[in-house]
């Protein structure tokens, strides 16, 4: 992947940025874990409603990534040759691959509305909730990120070309090294009581590529889970991480669920 941990912690203040790479998707697919692959597959037979969507109009969308996948996904089986519908689609493509994916599709003036998705290992956030929201609506709950870049996105999704993809990296903290932080599943939360060896760092490489077909894009998802302090003994990416730390604003803090560490942590 193109990102490093000295990538993700940069030793400037804590800023929202659209910080982007070129990505083929077949290196974002590349190298497999097992381990989550085996985890994914449980979360989808055990509660598909929850970690699956498909809404009425996500045909067109579900087509391209059906088309695109085989390229893109090394090993992924082949599916039936007969057309299936489009929710076991999605069911049959999430079944076999690490990553989670959300489908968006292009509206009037170049908006996109999330229509479909498969995603088993969300930090905090709930897949059934987002469905058939535009981007803006999506990031509301994020303080200060529509301000500073709902424009920026808007406008790189609108030119982003078939054949192209890009990579880019975000981040946050959880008191836990499981995968699946779904909100039902009530996960433990961060609190004063924890301590750096109790702690793990959650990042999540996105990869972002436009669909031919559909004129949608496909949003991809793998989740790298470390403890924290394998971090804080990096001495590249330590010092970026303590000053993100220190300089995040408030609210967003809140909204990482950091309020209560990120202190005793940035001293």
């Amino acid at each position: 992947m193109p990102f490093s941990a000295a990538d993700l912690f940069p030793d400037e203040d804590y800023r929202f940025h659209l910080t982007l790479r070129r990505l083929e998707p077949a290196e974002f697919f590349a190298a497999a874990d097992p381990g989550a692959v085996a985890e994914r597959r449980q979360w989808l037979a055990a509660d598909p409603a929850r970690h699956l969507a498909c809404s009425a109009l996500a045909g067109p969308l579900v087509s391209d990534f059906r088309e695109l996948a085989p390229l893109w996904v090394p090993g992924l089986k082949p599916l039936p040759l007969e057309r299936t519908a489009d929710g076991e689609t999605l069911l049959q493509l999430a079944w076999q691959i690490e990553p989670d994916f959300l489908l968006l599709a292009r509206g009037p003036g170049d908006a996109f509305t999330l229509q479909a998705g498969a995603v088993c290992f969300p930090s905090s956030w709930s897949l059934e909730e987002k469905v058939g929201l535009g981007l803006e609506s999506i990031h509301t709950p994020v303080p200060g990120l529509n301000p500073k870049l709902g424009g920026a996105i808007s406008q790189f999704l609108a030119r982003l070309r078939p054949g192209l993809g890009y990579g880019r990296a975000n981040w946050g903290l959880a008191a836990t090294g499981e995968r699946n932080l779904h909100p039902a599943l009530a996960r433990p939360r961060l609190t004063a009581a924890s301590t750096a060896d109790r702690i793990w760092l959650r990042v999540e490489q996105q990869l972002l590529a436009a669909l031919p077909a559909s004129g949608g894009i496909f949003f991809g998802i793998r989740m790298r889970i470390l403890p924290l302090a394998q971090l804080l003994g990096d001495p590249a990416a330590r010092p970026g991480f303590l000053r993100a730390l220190r300089t995040m604003p408030d609210e967003v803090a809140a909204y990482k669920g950091l309020t209560a560490i990120r202190a005793a942590l940035a001293a």
